[in-house]
């Protein structure tokens, strides 16, 4: 397989024709701990690509264990991109993981190897692919204004008053998800216009990706999937998770930071930092990354376009790579 891509897509970038039809982009999405860094990381061996993360907490550097970062061993046998951006207390948005993965992925195409987006923050993935409207970056006097209102009338009343202003995107925001209430009322306050008709105009004048765009969703049964996430904490334990969170609390990183507000991080600052012993900082841990995972397949199965495998024990590899390829090839039938 990585000869016939090296042969065709070679020949197409040295040749006189140049690349006619660039190589496909694939990406590959799923819930946390479902096994798509290790699927990628087959693929991208097997077919002469490059990996191009789309992780929301894997840019910081120094957030490496709780993030499941790939490795210095993986990162020497397939290149990776967009790891290590910036430092915990640097702003980063999904603006900017749009922005940055456009060049990724067409400076790997341009060389003629194959990128492979993967990871599971799906609004990275949304804005890469369909753009994003800049909205209100740092914190502003509404948003404290807006939590205090839920503090005390609770999210219902703001979910409807958002109902009110922009029907459309309140139907998309969950009536208890605060964080995306808020942001959407922010930004219909501060421009005086509704979310819904920014988004949709971000989109008609976003560029895009340059076809073939193959895109595959992983998942797995929910009870495998929970075993897998309990054993993945563990393992992340064993391997110094803690430590790490000591380390970028020493170099004093607040625990205020977004990124060490994030699942694990926020749970060993509970445990270093107050009364919340190591066994209950784990379980949360545990807890809320089942149910983060669950939130992840809720998006993506609101996503258009994905085509799903679903994989089942430990040879979930060949189980999806079989699939992937052949799709894979069937493009570049096409193209050559």
């Amino acid at each position: 397989m990585r000869a016939i891509v090296e042969y065709t897509y070679g020949q197409r970038v040295n040749g006189e024709r140049g690349l006619a039809t660039p190589p496909p982009l694939i990406i590959v999405v799923g819930p946390t701990a479902v096994g798509k860094s290790r699927l990628a990381l087959a693929l991208a061996e097997r077919v002469g690509g490059e990996i191009v993360a789309a992780d929301s907490m894997q840019v910081y550097r120094g957030l490496d264990i709780g993030t499941a970062k790939s490795g210095a061993d993986e990162q020497r046998r397939v290149p990776h991109h967009l790891l290590d951006l910036v430092n915990p207390d640097q702003r980063f948005t999904a603006a900017d993981y749009a922005r940055l993965a456009r060049t990724a992925v067409a400076d790997i195409r341009r060389r003629g190897h194959v990128p492979i987006m993967v990871g599971g923050t799906g609004l990275y993935v949304r804005a890469f692919l369909c753009g994003l409207f800049e909205g209100p970056g740092e914190e502003t006097p509404l948003r404290d204004e807006f939590r205090r209102e839920a503090a005390k009338g609770g999210v219902a009343p703001l979910h409807r008053r958002l109902h009110a202003l922009d029907p459309r995107a309140a139907a998309a925001i969950h009536p208890n998800d605060l964080f995306r209430i808020i942001r959407a009322l922010e930004v219909v306050t501060l421009t005086g216009r509704p979310p819904s008709a920014l988004k949709a105009e971000a989109r008609r004048n976003h560029e895009s990706v340059p076809e073939p765009v193959l895109r595959f969703g992983l998942g797995r049964d929910r009870h495998e999937l929970y075993q897998r996430i309990e054993r993945r904490v563990e393992e992340m334990m064993a391997r110094g998770f803690l430590d790490e969170v000591r380390t970028l609390l020493d170099h004093g990183y607040s625990p205020a930071l977004r990124p060490l507000r994030a699942i694990g991080y926020r749970h060993m600052i509970e445990h270093l930092k107050g009364p919340t012993t190591l066994d209950d900082a784990v379980g949360c841990f545990k807890r809320d990354t089942r149910r983060y995972a669950k939130r992840q397949l809720t998006w993506f199965r609101h996503e258009t376009g994905l085509q799903w495998h679903y994989v089942e024990g430990s040879t979930f590899i060949e189980q999806a790579l079989g699939a992937v390829i052949e799709r894979i090839e069937g493009v570049w039938a096409n193209a050559v």
